[in-house]
């Protein structure tokens, strides 16, 4: 059965399309615009949870807090606040986020165990929780289980992006219809390393945790962490979900007959809104991906297709629409895995450029309209040495990228 007739995806859906979640968010005075910086996510009910976390060696406190949180397998509620990362702030740090989730747990209602918390923005200043504390405490009357809810959710999350990211599907199980949706944030500081910047998803369906978590993972692996923008693990990277259980779905584990379907479904949104985060790389102006077959292993195929989707040569190549087949080349090279160098081939959208790691005449001209012209640059490399594949997702390397980052703190 095609992955197209597995799920229906949602136009218009949002995190709050699954029964049982509301969301909400405000300007609590964090950023220096106007726009939204602290936001909320509740279930009606304690919600089956699973989370992801960066492996960089400086965790900001929130991540600290929500780990503790997830012990018990089990969140309610996720406050996240946008402008202030809340990394590498001490003490101080941890006492402020595990004061956001004593604040939030009283003003939504619920357990303060049942709380994560979430953060991104500039590394190495305090939170100014008056400002927080006091958003806090409006949150409530922000939270709906509406387009709304949703709408200011996503908005209150963004940094540097330009759009927000959102998905959502409906699946069959057991002839019960589910619903999975995700909304995610992240433009620069891309590189995750088993998640992504901050992405949030939520599910109706009744589901086993164990399998909820190693779903998760597995997910994660072949979308989030095949992105890249610019090469730089974050330190609050952060991706959680909650399953509701409200479809009134029989409990879903491996051995249900629609595991299948439901996975298909919930790796989409994992894909799409990792997608859209390589889409909406600080600068770009091209989604470019990178397809792998022939490695060794999968797990070969992915290490080359990130190594040439992250290579600033071949960004910089793209942006300048340079049909330079040699630095792709170079980059699948220097992955540090093993590859057959007399038996690569590669081509730029249809346009074959290179054939058993020889040049193969091609249109300049094509290829110069292909990369000018295309919203999403493709580069497939088909190796001899295996049957290993892998697909990566990144962007182009502009002037932009340069400007947003060198005055990101001014």
């Amino acid at each position: 059965m095609s992955e197209q007739l597995l799920f229906t995806v949602l136009d218009g859906g949002s995190i709050t399309t699954p029964k049982g979640f509301k969301a909400g968010g405000l300007h609590c005075g964090l950023k220096k615009t106007t726009r939204n910086d602290l936001a909320a996510i509740v279930c009606e009910v304690p919600a089956t949870a699973a989370a992801v976390y960066t492996t960089n060696i400086f965790q900001a406190a929130p991540l600290k807090v929500t780990r503790e949180s997830l012990v018990n397998g089990t969140l309610q509620a996720i406050v996240v606040n946008s402008g202030n990362a809340n990394a590498c702030t001490g003490e101080q740090g941890e006492i402020d986020a595990y004061a956001m989730r004593t604040a939030t747990a009283r003003a939504l209602g619920v357990k303060e165990q049942d709380v994560a918390v979430a953060s991104t923005g500039v590394i190495g200043e305090l939170l100014k929780m008056d400002k927080v504390l006091g958003g806090i405490t409006e949150l409530p009357e922000r939270m709906n289980a509406g387009a709304s809810g949703a709408e200011e959710f996503s908005q209150a999350i963004l940094t540097t992006d330009l759009v927000k990211k959102e998905c959502c599907v409906a699946v069959q199980v057991g002839g019960i219809t589910v619903t999975v949706a995700g909304a995610a944030k992240g433009s620069g500081m891309i590189h995750p390393n088993m998640a992504t910047m901050l992405g949030f998803m939520t599910t109706d369906a009744a589901i086993d945790g164990e399998d909820l978590l190693g779903l998760l993972r597995a997910a994660t692996n072949v979308t989030f962490n095949m992105i890249t923008v610019d090469g730089d693990t974050s330190t609050n990277d952060m991706l959680v979900t909650l399953a509701s259980g409200l479809a009134g779905n029989e409990k879903l584990n491996r051995q249900h007959p629609d595991w299948e379907a439901f996975a298909a479904a919930f790796t989409h949104v994992c894909q799409s809104l990792a997608k859209a985060i390589a889409r909406d790389g600080e600068g770009a102006t091209k989604l470019v991906e990178v397809q792998i077959s022939g490695a060794v292993h999968d797990e070969a195929a992915a290490a080359i297709a990130k190594t040439v989707v992250g290579s600033s040569l071949v960004k910089s190549a793209i942006f300048g629409a340079d049909a330079n087949w040699g630095r792709i080349i170079a980059a699948v090279g220097r992955a540090g895995v093993p590859v057959s160098p007399d038996n690569v081939n590669i081509w730029l959208g249809e346009i074959e450029v290179l054939r058993n790691s020889r040049p193969v005449p091609f249109d300049e001209e094509q290829a110069l309209h292909y990369l000018q012209k295309t919203d999403t640059v493709t580069i497939t490399v088909a190796l001899s040495d295996g049957e290993g594949k892998a697909t990566a997702w990144g962007c182009d390397l502009t002037y932009d990228y340069v400007r947003i980052n060198a005055a990101y703190r001014t």
